[in-house]
């Protein structure tokens, strides 16, 4: 069993005590994504958030999220970030930002596969990746091959295979070892999602045993990347922020699930109990 304390909150600390997350991401058609990352950030409880997201969508997400910041940012002819806004990014992480997820909706167009391959080499503080950050990471897997163990990616079985060029159904037959494999030879974190997600880190294999099959709805691994970059920039080592935020999305599925029923389950459902997940950690002062 993982033991880990959630610990009590300082009486005289203030935002910047616990974090600013920057979420890079977001494309016309899928600005859900961006959004379910934001949100489950904040109710894991990291101080900031700002969204990075291309110029012309800036309106739909400051009128869709109130408690988080935004960032317009240059956008190629197709509404997608563009490389030229990596410049301004990385200017933002430097002097802002405590940790970066990139990825969630940010579409696999021309313009985000050059910016994607331009700023990732660039990235000193922590980092998560998901979603659609897999697929253009597959592109050119070499832009994370100089070990830097401040990596965390959280495929599913078919980013993964993507990622291996394995089969889907040769992954879920080794699924330890494909993510421990992958996670040696790259440097990074592993989170291989679905029925009992693997966390490897290369050494170490931690399998989660919370979440239920009315998780498997669209949103719910923006979700889990919001929860995990989250704790990374609330000074949770990378393990850490991995293994405990699987426990702690899959937790919140849980009890969602008791509410809803695994038929009408929802991403943001999962959000929504996101803080009865937390008190239950910080009560028992462990996760499994």
């Amino acid at each position: 069993m993982e033991r880990f304390l959630l610990p009590e909150r300082k009486k005289d600390s203030h935002k910047g005590t616990y974090g600013h997350l920057f979420v890079i991401g977001g494309s016309p058609g899928l600005t859900g994504a961006v959004c379910l990352t934001c949100m489950a950030a904040l109710r894991t409880g990291c101080g900031m958030v700002t969204a990075g997201v291309p110029e012309s969508t800036n309106d739909i997400f400051e009128i869709k999220l109130t408690e988080v910041m935004s960032k317009p940012l240059p956008e190629t002819g197709r509404k997608t970030i563009s490389p030229l806004a990596v410049e301004k990014c990385l200017d933002f992480i430097e002097k802002n930002a405590d940790g970066v997820v990139i990825g969630p909706g940010i579409s696999t167009d021309t313009g985000p596969q050059l910016f994607f391959n331009q700023i990732i080499p660039h990235i000193r503080k922590p980092l998560v990746i998901d979603a659609d950050g897999l697929k253009l990471l597959s592109k050119n897997l070499d832009i994370i091959s100089d070990k830097t163990e401040r990596i965390i990616i959280t495929p599913h079985p078919g980013e993964m295979s993507v990622l291996t060029g394995l089969s889907i159904s040769e992954i879920q037959s080794k699924r330890e070892k494909t993510a421990a494999e992958f996670a040696e030879k790259y440097g990074v974190i592993v989170v291989l999602k679905g029925y009992r997600t693997i966390v490897s880190d290369g050494d170490s294999i931690y399998t989660n045993l919370t979440g239920n099959p009315g998780m498997a709805t669209a949103g719910s691994g923006d979700v889990l990347s919001g929860i995990i970059g989250s704790l990374m920039v609330q000074s949770f080592s990378l393990w850490e922020s991995a293994t405990m935020g699987t426990y702690l999305h899959g937790l919140a599925g849980d009890i969602a699930a008791r509410k809803y029923g695994e038929y009408s389950l929802i991403a943001g459902d999962i959000i929504e109990f996101l803080p009865e997940a937390t008190k239950f950690i910080q009560k028992n002062n462990s996760y499994k």
